[in-house]
């Protein structure tokens, strides 16, 4: 019973690293950007498909939800922070249809099966980067007006970026699997 309870407790510390650290990194990635307006190019989109394919669905809503919950409370994780504001209100700018899709994407890109074929996997993993845009658009547009040129400002601009990073994370996707089983 006690080895029972100790092996509990390692893993419930492993879990609680991976979520800190993957939040650490998201943040790390959010700097990594291309200033873009109203909102930057970063690196968000890779890592947030690449924890979700590396840790599952679990472990990966957690670290994006710690990372969110980070910026919220008013540390600088967000690509625009601390010049653009912090916390709440930065939160609510122009991103937060984005942020809010790194959700669901990292929900997404954990349920992905691995060992399927390379077709299967990088289908897959556009629709899990096309919900952070579907996020992004309809909040965007709720912020800035429908009438604004949306697809041009909140899309277009990535699209080359996008299918390069889903592409780099297709290759890698077995590479990937191996990650997920020792976690």
């Amino acid at each position: 019973m006690e080895n029972i309870k100790v092996l509990s407790n390692q893993k419930i510390i492993k879990y609680l690293l991976i979520v800190f650290f993957g939040s650490l990194l998201l943040a790390i990635s959010a700097k990594i950007k291309i200033p873009f307006y109203p909102v930057p190019m970063t690196m968000q989109t890779f890592v947030v498909v690449l924890m979700g394919m590396a840790f599952g669905w679990r472990i990966g809503v957690a670290t994006v939800s710690i990372y969110l919950l980070k910026g919220i409370i008013g540390l600088p994780v967000f690509a625009g922070t601390p010049e653009k504001g912090l916390g709440l209100v930065y939160f609510m700018g122009p991103t937060m249809g984005y942020l809010i899709g790194f959700l669901f994407a990292v929900f997404l890109a954990g349920y992905l099966n691995l060992k399927t074929n390379v077709f299967f996997i990088f289908i897959k993993l556009i629709l899990s980067v096309s919900i952070i845009y579907v996020f992004g658009i309809l909040w965007l547009g709720n912020l800035i007006g429908w009438d604004k040129p949306l697809l041009e400002l909140g899309l277009m601009p990535f699209l080359l970026a996008e299918l390069f990073k889903i592409s780099l994370l297709t290759i890698l996707a077995q590479k990937i699997g191996k990650i997920r089983k020792i976690i």
